[in-house]
């Protein structure tokens, strides 16, 4: 959306709507300079002023206020006058060192300003210059958020000389996000802050050379083998066929048959999909909208689709009209993916590692796998490979051939078993969709208080 100006107020800013993509600004037409950042989840108090060194522009700065689900318009557009003020001065309303000199240092970005930029600095110009200018998901920018603004929170106002000079003190600091948070969080956290560090040395290359972060000795991290092999299958199915909501337990199988990360395929539309060329679209995986791709669909991911439309007619009406897999949520569409592994021992990424043994299994090479799980491919002659060329006859092809090979591997049970007989046997489709109709009519029709939590149409999204 295009950035906007209106009187900012706290009833205004609640009627603002949330883009469907990235952010955008809206400015108040009171106070120059003071305005809210809109993403899709965070409303964020911000001003912008030009810092000036012996009164020439030296450069434009953009400090955040606060979240504006936490504090009042009055309370922002106070505070907002104030960093102003100090901005129009030649000081950093956030660097306290830097209100207590009398030279004010050149503000983040200049070359030479080795001494006064903080991780709070540095972070703000990678999140801005960086992480948003490069479209980043905002997954991805909320995980980078989280590392600093929790695991770093002490260090906001340190500067980077200081930890680059003290490389021990972030050694000790991995040791103890390692011992509280788990190893996975701690070399996170520490390749959130190499990054931020190397990003702010290409503006200021007075900061030593040596990235804080080398001195950590790095956590051991292993590829977690959960996936299936064919053998696994029939009893996952089983599982599968008696989960209580048909939309999630086809969304499982979709995540099977494709291989994709499970949350690019939650915010699926019905018009992402194309019966005619057997595809589905996917706009903004993993990587954003440069990495959008198609999805070739063999038959069984056709019928899966198919299955998920009409259960989610009948289930959830109003939210199937907008999403292939649609819930009871905010969102209006699957969120929560996780299942009680007592009740189904696969799913999410697990699934995403079948995928791979089954394709091998199947006789699928690796580049075509790769392709078909939008995967980069490395090595020169990767370039010379045009996707979409292959798409509607190759990768179809293989794609069929991965899904045979799973239902290959059920055989007879399909037919043994009442439940995946009932789901996946012909007539499946009709018998379930009659099935969910008379399920509701009856739900709308028994007392409220008799409606169990654990009930079909009360499973959750």
């Amino acid at each position: 959306m295009a950035d906007i100006r209106i009187p900012l107020t706290d009833k205004t800013i609640a009627q603002l709507p949330a883009p469907k993509d990235g952010w955008y600004l809206a400015r108040d037409t009171e106070l120059k300079g003071f305005f809210v950042v809109i993403g899709k989840r965070r409303r964020t108090f911000t001003v912008q002023g030009d810092l000036r060194q012996d009164g020439k522009r030296a450069s434009s700065i953009r400090v955040s206020i606060g979240d504006a689900r936490e504090m009042s318009t009055r309370a922002a557009r106070a505070t907002a006058k104030e960093y102003l003020a100090q901005i129009s001065r030649g000081r950093h309303p956030k660097d306290e060192k830097q209100a207590e000199r009398t030279n004010p240092a050149p503000a983040v970005g200049n070359v030479g300003a080795v001494a006064s930029i903080t991780l709070r600095q540095a972070w703000q110009r990678y999140l801005e210059a960086h992480l948003i200018r490069k479209n980043r998901s905002e997954k991805t920018i909320e995980g980078y958020r989280d590392h600093v603004e929790r695991v770093f929170a002490a260090w906001l106002d340190i500067t980077l000389h200081e930890l680059a000079t003290d490389p021990a003190r972030v050694a000790k600091k991995h040791d103890e996000v390692t011992s509280e948070n788990g190893p996975y969080m701690a070399n996170g956290s520490m390749r959130t802050l190499r990054a931020i560090y190397n990003h702010a040395r290409k503006t200021n290359r007075s900061l030593p050379s040596d990235n804080p972060a080398d001195a950590v000795d790095w956590n051991e991290e292993e590829r977690r083998n959960t996936g299936m092999g064919s053998t696994d299958l029939t009893g996952w199915f089983a599982q599968l066929a008696a989960l209580e909501n048909p939309v999630r337990r086809e969304f499982h199988l979709f995540t099977l048959l494709c291989g994709s990360r499970p949350t690019a395929l939650q915010e699926a539309r019905p018009e992402h999909i194309d019966f005619r060329r057997r595809t589905l679209h996917i706009p903004k995986p993993k990587g954003g909208r440069k990495k959008a791709f198609d999805i070739p669909l063999s038959r069984q991911m056709v019928l899966c689709l198919v299955r998920s439309i009409r259960f989610g007619r009948q289930m959830y009406p109003a939210q199937a009209r907008e999403w292939v897999f649609p819930a009871d949520s905010a969102s209006g569409h699957l969120a929560e993916t996780k299942e009680d592994r007592e009740i189904l021992s696969k799913w999410g990424n697990d699934l995403r590692q079948t995928f791979r043994t089954i394709a091998t299994a199947a006789g699928v090479s690796d580049i075509d796998a790769k392709l078909l799980m939008n995967h980069a491919i490395s090595g020169v002659n990767a370039g010379y490979i045009t996707r979409h060329k292959l798409l509607e006859d190759h990768l179809r092809n293989q794609q069929q051939a991965i899904s045979s090979a799973v239902f290959d591997a059920l055989g007879a049970p399909i037919s043994r078993e009442g439940a995946l007989q009932d789901w996946l046997g012909r007539g499946g489709i009709r018998r379930a969709s009659q099935r969910a109709a008379s399920d509701r009519k009856q739900s709308l029709v028994r007392p409220v208080a008799q409606i169990g939590q654990g009930s079909f149409w009360n499973s959750t999204g």
